[in-house]
């Protein structure tokens, strides 16, 4: 973990382990919600996210309100150390990590490999609720969108060929599919990807093996010297509905040192659906590799 840009945002399953009784929240961020309920790290709170960090109404995720009231709910006060985790190598622990950044909570981390490395090793779970304190949660200032982008921002940066990294299946990207296999309610009514985008699937960057993210090397190797993309440049990331690409926002931003980096949470839901828009199919076009 030493070699990424910013290591210390990853904690290993060792590092949790040791820190049980510590002052740390550990939050387990599922895509499946009624995973924990079948076992989880001893003291873990569940964060379900499309009842607790989506607004119930309109697209979008939770105001500043719902948010402090969220932190308080679980035992999470300004100054806790909140360390997510979960299924599908962190898919949706690397979106829970985004919101509670977009909301400025300084101290938090990722547990590198999630539920699938933390079960391979055979290490304790339960299905037993947590003694959670009481805290009191201040209502945060306006989101940071400095690693948010809007509809409007993404098609201005396009007109500008600016970098983009498209981090759905390949079949997706090509548009021989609107949406993931058995999700066709999350379906758009165009097939394609934004003009000048890359295509890097989000779990290239994790090991098969044990979920953990790649090491440095490999991940510059993918993202730089494959598809062109520079540290140096603002970037955007965009997936289905957000949710891959703050995982590929994560180890742009945190692991490679991308520091303009933003996750275009609308992405291709709310762009495949605009009228007007400009929409590719078929592969990218071959690239120039980073200097």
């Amino acid at each position: 973990m030493s070699t990424y840009a910013h290591p210390d945002v990853l904690v290993d399953t060792e590092w949790v382990a040791d820190h049980l009784d510590d002052d740390v929240r550990l939050v387990e961020a599922n895509e499946d919600v009624l995973l924990y309920d079948t076992g989880h790290i001893p003291g873990a709170v569940k964060v379900d996210w499309h009842t607790e960090l989506q607004d119930p109404v309109q697209r979008d995720f939770i105001d500043e309100e719902a948010f402090a009231q969220l932190c308080e709910s679980k035992g999470i006060g300004p100054d806790t150390t909140v360390v997510f985790y979960g299924d599908k190598n962190n898919w949706w622990a690397c979106y829970a990590f985004w919101v509670f950044r977009l909301y400025g909570h300084e101290s938090l981390r990722v547990m590198d490999g999630g539920r699938k490395k933390w079960k391979a090793e055979d290490r304790p779970l339960t299905t037993d609720a947590p003694d959670l304190p009481t805290v009191s949660y201040p209502v945060p200032e306006a989101p940071d969108l400095s690693i948010r982008a809007f509809r409007g921002e993404v098609l201005a940066h396009q007109q500008q060929d600016g970098p983009m990294v498209d981090v759905r299946s390949p079949e997706e990207f090509r548009g021989e599919i609107t949406h993931l296999p058995g999700l066709p309610e999350e379906s758009s009514m165009r097939g394609g990807h934004i003009p000048g985008a890359r295509n890097v699937p989000w779990s290239n960057a994790v090991d098969d093996d044990d979920g953990t993210f790649k090491p440095r090397e490999a991940l510059e190797e993918l993202y730089q010297q494959r598809e062109g993309l520079s540290p140096n440049d603002p970037t955007i990331a965009y997936c289905r509905i957000g949710e891959r690409s703050s995982h590929t926002w994560f180890v742009l931003k945190y692991l490679l040192g991308f520091d303009q980096v933003k996750n275009y949470d609308g992405s291709w839901t709310e762009w495949g659906n605009l009228v007007g828009m400009p929409i590719e199919k078929g592969e990218a076009e071959a690239a120039t590799p980073a200097q």
